[in-house]
């Protein structure tokens, strides 16, 4: 019997989610009181139909619609400005975030910069920062995923590199969380196998980390650890048939889980994965899959009674440590997931500036046991070789 994959959600925010559920766009727009809205994409989406359709949709609604794809793979400062400029100079009332993680989150920067004064890194997430905002000024957003991975659509934060010291940036208010989220499974359904992958994993790491992170929050825990179970069983599915959209509806939802649950925090895989990324400007999904098992081993002593937990839900043998590494070493290799950082053109001398970064990331203080430079400096070392121990 096929599940129904069809919803209306208010968790964390509105969302429309099933197949087909892009031509309520227009609809969204003039619910949010868009009447002239910006639709801010990543560079390879652009020229694709399903953004070519969804502003045709909305100029025949009476809703034009204009275009800025002005994003990197890791968006900057720059993309931000830019698109900012664009936004201005048409005299735009909302954003459209439409994309994969980056789109998303340099379109909900865009959207708080509409209206304020002081420069975006003002508002990093530190602190109380975010009341620095003045919050009229930040403009209405509905975001569209079209990958299934960093959950940036349920999100509050945009994750943006400076370049200038080549850090990613946490960016935050409360008034970035998108108004109405579409998420339609069939905008996944062109999205390749290997991107598919390491958007998947992505999201598993978001609720590993999430899960494990210390602290009392067992609503979050909940959405990990059933995300969890979607991603391990969808996941393989998309992979292998990127157009079985029961597979890709669990794992959009699956993504948005993710970025729900880590409200609790996240750890040692984003602290490192974020400079990674903002030095070499690698894949942010791909670099979790590759990092994931080198901080699982220096967090064992700490998340071994979580691991009995995945295990169970993922109906293991043999619950504990090993077992769910197991899981995950053949869990990436089975989507094809290359085991070192080397293999995506990281270079293992910058060792000691990519550890002093981790530590100074805020994914940090969500690790289950505190990692010092030094810990960051060696687990970083071994994902470049590939010492597994």
């Amino acid at each position: 019997m096929t599940k129904k994959i069809v919803g209306n959600w208010s968790f964390p925010t509105s969302v429309r989610f099933g197949p087909g559920r892009i031509s309520e766009l227009p609809d969204a727009c003039k619910a949010t009181g868009m009447k002239k809205p910006l639709l801010i994409t990543d560079e390879g989406l652009k020229d694709l139909p399903m953004v070519r359709d969804a502003i045709a949709a909305n100029e025949a609604a009476g809703i034009p619609t204009g275009l800025f794809a002005g994003v990197k793979g890791n968006p900057t400062g720059k993309n931000v400005d830019d698109g900012l400029a664009v936004y201005r100079a048409g005299d735009h009332d909302g954003v459209i975030a439409f994309g994969g993680g980056s789109g998303l989150d340099a379109a909900k920067a865009v959207a708080l910069m509409a209206g304020q004064t002081r420069p975006m890194w003002d508002f990093e997430d530190i602190g109380d920062w975010w009341t620095r905002a003045d919050p009229d000024g930040i403009a209405p957003i509905i975001a569209v995923p079209t990958t299934s991975g960093t959950g940036s659509e349920v999100g509050r934060a945009s994750v943006i590199t400076k370049e200038d010291t080549h850090e990613k940036k946490i960016i935050f208010h409360p008034k970035m969380l998108p108004a109405i989220v579409i998420s339609d499974p069939e905008l996944t359904v062109g999205l390749p196998a290997h991107v598919t992958a390491a958007t998947g994993i992505d999201a598993f790491v978001h609720c590993f980390e999430a899960y494990c992170a210390p602290g009392y929050h067992p609503m979050a825990e909940g959405v990990a650890l059933e995300g969890m179970r979607l991603i391990a069983e969808a996941l393989p599915r998309a992979y292998d048939n990127g157009s079985d959209i029961e597979a890709r509806a669990d794992m959009l939802a699956a993504a948005s889980m993710g970025a729900t649950a880590f409200q609790k925090g996240l750890g040692g895989v984003h602290a490192l994965a974020h400079p990674v990324g903002a030095i070499f400007d690698t894949h942010h999904g791909l670099t979790n899959a590759i990092l994931l098992p080198y901080v699982m081993q220096a967090n064992r002593r700490a998340i071994e009674e979580k691991c009995e937990v995945v295990c169970r839900l993922l109906d293991l043998a043999s619950p504990g440590f090993d077992t769910l590494f197991e899981w995950v070493m053949a869990f990436r290799s089975r989507l094809g997931v290359v085991n070192t950082l080397a293999e995506i053109g990281v270079d293992v001398d910058r060792a000691d500036e990519v550890a002093v970064k981790a530590k100074g990331d805020p994914s940090d203080g969500g690790n289950p046991i505190e990692l010092s430079v030094a810990d960051y400096t060696a687990i970083f070392r071994r994902a470049c070789v590939g010492d597994l121990g």
